[in-house]
């Protein structure tokens, strides 16, 4: 097993966020209540003095199945008197930029107050000046976050950016197929999952894992140590080991059958675990797994009165009896001092959960991948899709 080691400053500062991605899971459902949101909310217009719009991920927020209302922010909007227009429109950080990318650009409004990136993305909105600084007085609850949280590289006082969810990356598998489970590389790629891996289009995540696999230190990434993981996952693709790099909707394929063994996520596997009576398990690597997280920001391009609604609604979401009600439904790991507390009054199984409060053991085997200059990004992303085939 490789030594563990205690987490970077940049580690823990990220050790917050991203989404269950359940949609994946409630399938239709899923949709239709994003669908029916949108409608309710009339659309992405213009925000009016007492709205809010915040553009999130599918189903990264609790959610009530007879209702069809997501209720803390049916308390919120309660409480404030200000209408939160939700949309789950985040299916990867990419294609979500590109959609709003001109918009940015010129000044326009996007249609949002707040949005969702995670961490790598964050770090673009924050160079290219397109997000805007907290009002401090305005989020009090900023102290509630995790020490571990509090200076990330791309925004060291968070002054404009605070950990939504955070996100574990590892391995994933049927045990029926890996009754032994999956630790290593080797495990992986046993042969009883030959063509029935799948791993994932974010790249930090899956060439994350294999650069761990192989020994290197993610945080200190060279050019060449990079693009030999790619190569590797490039042969796994066509000797046909790998069937499929693949989204949120990775986990349709463990549910299907036609995944046996995966490099996914944690919140994924916990709920597939605990809608599938134990059917699929999830390991951080014995070589280490990633971490990762999503950024709550204000959009440079918000309204004044939308900049204050979002930062009202920012605020609330830092109360720890509100953060633990969102956490007991996605499943992630929470950004929130005082959340543990709370969750043992209205889930004490949840309150030892690795997945949503991992202990110190844990955390010491999750790396961040380290920041990269904007042309490593375009050049080491354009030879991850190339390696998909794309």
């Amino acid at each position: 097993m490789a030594k563990e080691r205690s987490l970077s400053p940049e580690a823990r500062s990220i050790l917050g966020t991203q989404i269950s991605r359940r949609a994946v899971l409630a399938g239709a459902g899923g949709v239709g209540a994003a669908g029916l949101l949108a409608a309710c909310g009339g659309g992405n217009g213009a925000s009016a003095e007492n709205t809010v719009r915040w553009g999130n991920w599918p189903l990264y927020l609790d959610f009530d199945e007879e209702s069809k209302t997501y209720p803390t922010l049916v308390k919120f909007s309660e409480q404030t008197g200000i209408e939160a227009k939700y949309f789950e429109d985040y299916n990867d950080n990419d294609e979500f930029y590109g959609k709003v990318q001109a918009q940015l650009k010129l000044g326009e409004d996007i249609g949002y107050d707040v949005v969702t990136p995670t961490d790598w993305m964050a770090a673009r909105w924050i160079r290219l000046g397109y997000t805007q600084k907290f009002d401090a007085a305005n989020i009090p609850n900023k102290v509630n976050i995790l020490d571990s949280l509090a200076s990330p590289s791309y925004d060291p006082n968070r002054e404009s950016t605070l950990t939504w969810q955070g996100i574990m990356g590892g391995f994933g598998w049927n045990v029926e197929k890996n009754p032994k489970g999956i630790r290593t590389l080797d495990d992986l790629f046993a042969p009883q999952n030959k063509g029935k891996i799948v791993v994932l289009t974010e790249m930090r995540d899956t060439i994350g894992v294999i650069l761990l696999g192989q020994g290197v230190d993610i945080t200190k990434v060279t050019e060449d140590e990079f693009m030999n993981a790619v190569d590797f996952m490039a042969k796994k693709i066509s000797d046909g080991w790998i069937r499929g790099v693949k989204g949120n909707e990775y986990a349709e394929d463990l549910t299907s059958g036609d995944a046996t063994a995966v490099i996914g996520w944690s919140g994924d596997m916990f709920i597939l675990a605990s809608e599938n009576e134990g059917k699929f398990d999830f390991a951080i690597p014995e070589s280490g797994g990633t971490i990762s997280g999503d950024n709550l920001i204000i959009p440079s391009t918000a309204s004044a009165a939308g900049k204050a609604n979002g930062e009202k609604m920012i605020n609330y979401y830092y109360e720890p009896a509100v953060a633990a009600e969102v956490a007991a439904y996605v499943n992630y790991v929470c950004p929130v001092k005082g959340a543990q507390a709370e969750m043992e009054k209205i889930a004490p199984e949840l309150a030892t959960s690795e997945y949503i409060f991992p202990t110190e053991k844990t955390a010491s085997r999750l790396n961040v991948f380290r920041s990269l200059t904007p042309d490593e990004e375009t050049k080491w992303a354009e030879a991850f899709q190339q390696a998909q085939g794309n």
